[in-house]
């Protein structure tokens, strides 16, 4: 049988397509000066919008062994026909009833459906191919919002009927764009279908295809009046199987865009719903069994997905169960900084206000896990120990027990070589920990005392930080309290001289000078302090705060006025 008698031929074709995209073209463009019926026409003329793109992305496939195509394209053309009839009716307001003209409308807009469903089967069937592509130009930066919608268009085009390869770089042109120009996401949500398109991608079975999905669904959900739309496309359930089974870095984009729709609490629930807690868990159990050592960006976005979860407390019930605290313990002796940060944050985000899981965490071993971060002779980051220090005084603040294994493990050794040697940011940490730890018992003061906390506080004393100052200031109070430490503390004659040092009444802060003259009253209980007061050379500074009515200096003058102290003061208190 000749080409003529087994159907038409390509040739044939090309003239009914192209007319129909010709009539579709203008239809849209009458359909805006139609004034009846404005709200079904807008039904129209989006559906109608659509299937334009459609019928544009097939114009240069190969046709000949596509006979569906063919007849589709007939049925187009006689709806279109119809519907060109029903606009001029209503352009000229030349219809016999409203009814019967809604009702006609209301036929055509479901033909439309029905053309346009009939496309979307054909181009998951995979039934057509692209025998050329003329590749639309990035529009310029001052382009109208024609052009951006045209562009976009056609990497639709491209995504829908083009080859594997066609298709990754249509998503590669769209996350450019996506990156550069909030508009290009504006124009593309506008566009009916296109969301739900980007989202069936995540599914795609060459895995360079799915990154680019995934890195476009991504990129789309970092703007605020996108997050709805992709939850309405149902884009969590895809997700999610890329975590189970995709690329390593499609995962990395699914668990980033998974971050960040969670950051509203009403898709959380979603996302327990499809299997994502397992999921994500089985990714940071997997990396734990491997030491950590590897996928320590993907873990840390894990993390930071399971952290948006657990605010829900079933679902941080449901982690615990499966084991999560194990494993994130594990997690956190990695080598890999990522994982470690990443997996102390969750832990303490899970600890918080939860004793039960604090005393969960000390169980598995996190007390030694943090400790040994701050060893100095880990090679880990100022960060990381940052992170460590925080995780120590969070979790382990109301345990008795767990300060007892903190100082087994060198922890008072540590807080003292970082606030000795430490970079600022640990530095201050410490400090802050020293603090803590010394409120904690009278025995870790008197600890502290004798590992030689007190001559280093005196230091900082000075700093240029206020609270820094005070900080530390609050700490060697408390230490003092302790009889033993006031004795060690007055032995070194430097510490009772900077005290009065920076007693200058001209400089000193208000708050900074309460804490040193309480230090100083206390100290006053001591002959061997006394007399290195008065003798100091800044025994003047404490006169002029109590002559200026300072209640606490005041208090020390009168101590010193003793009868030992009073012929050295004589002068003083008859002037």
């Amino acid at each position: 049988m000749g080409e003529e008698e087994t159907g038409p031929s390509s040739s044939t074709k090309k003239p009914s397509l192209k007319e129909a995209i010709l009539l579709i073209s203008s239809l849209i463009s009458l359909s805006h000066s139609i004034k009846a019926f404005t709200a079904k026409w807008q039904s129209v003329r989006s559906k109608l919008e659509e299937l334009f793109s459609n019928l544009t992305a097939i114009e240069n496939c190969e046709l000949s062994e596509n006979l569906s195509i063919s007849i589709a394209v007939e049925s187009i053309l006689a709806t279109l026909k119809n519907c060109d009839d029903l606009a001029r009716s209503c352009l000229e307001f030349s219809y016999s009833g409203k009814l019967l003209m809604q009702s006609d409308l209301d036929m055509l807009s479901a033909k439309l459906d029905t053309h346009i469903k009939h496309f979307r089967d054909i181009y998951a069937a995979g039934l057509l191919t692209q025998s050329y592509a003329i590749v639309v130009s990035r529009p310029s930066f001052s382009a109208s919002k024609d052009d951006v919608r045209f562009y976009i268009n056609d990497i639709i085009s491209r995504l829908k009927i083009g080859s594997s390869a066609m298709k990754k770089q249509a998503l590669v042109a769209l996350n450019e764009v996506i990156e550069e120009e909030e508009r290009y996401v504006k124009v593309a949500v506008e566009i009916d279908g296109f969301v739900n398109l980007a989202v069936n991608f995540l599914d795609f079975h060459e895995s360079e295809v799915q990154e680019e999905a995934a890195r476009a669904v991504c990129l789309m959900a970092g703007f605020h009046h996108c997050k709805s739309v992709l939850i309405g496309a149902g884009v969590i359930a895809p997700l999610i199987r890329v975590l189970e089974c995709g690329s390593e870095l499609s995962k990395e984009f699914a668990a980033r865009c998974l971050m960040k729709v969670t950051e509203n609490s009403d898709n959380v629930w979603a996302v327990s719903a499809h299997g994502g807690v397992t999921a994500l868990l089985k990714i940071c159990s997997s990396s734990s069994e491997n030491g950590g050592n590897c996928g320590g960006e993907l873990v840390s976005l894990v993390c930071g997905v399971l952290k948006n979860l657990v605010g829900v407390e079933e679902i941080k019930r449901f982690m615990i169960e499966e084991g999560a605290i194990s494993g994130l313990v594990e997690l956190a002796r990695s080598k890999d900084e990522a994982a470690q940060i990443s997996s102390l944050d969750l832990l303490q985000t899970m600890a918080y206000r939860d004793e039960s899981i604090r005393e969960m965490i000390i169980k598995e071993g996190g007390i030694r896990a943090l400790v040994q971060i701050l060893d100095p002779k880990s090679s880990v980051s100022a960060k990381t120990r940052e992170v460590a220090f925080r995780g120590i005084t969070n979790i382990c603040f109301s345990s008795e027990k767990s300060i007892s294994i903190l100082i087994s493990y060198g922890f008072m050794d540590y807080i003292l070589y970082f606030l000795r040697y430490g970079e600022v940011s640990v530095q201050e940490l410490a400090l802050k920990a020293a603090f803590w730890l010394c409120g904690t018992s009278e025995e870790a003061k008197k600890v502290m005392g004798d590992a030689g906390f007190m001559p280093v506080l005196v230091k900082f004393l000075d700093s240029k930080s206020f609270e820094i100052r005070e900080m530390a200031a609050e700490t060697l109070s408390s230490m003092l309290i302790v009889a033993k430490n006031r004795k060690k503390f007055i032995q070194n004659d430097q510490n009772v001289g900077v005290l009065l040092q920076l007693l200058d009444p001209d400089e000193v802060n208000s708050s900074n000078k309460k804490l040193l003259l309480s230090i100083l009253m206390s100290l006053t209980s001591s002959n061997s302090a006394r007399k290195k007061i008065v003798s100091s050379g800044y025994l003047k500074n404490i006169e002029k705060l109590a002559e200026a009515e300072v209640s606490d200096a005041k208090k020390i003058v009168r101590k010193l006025s003793s009868n030992r102290f009073r012929s050295v003061l004589n002068v003083f208190w008859h002037s």
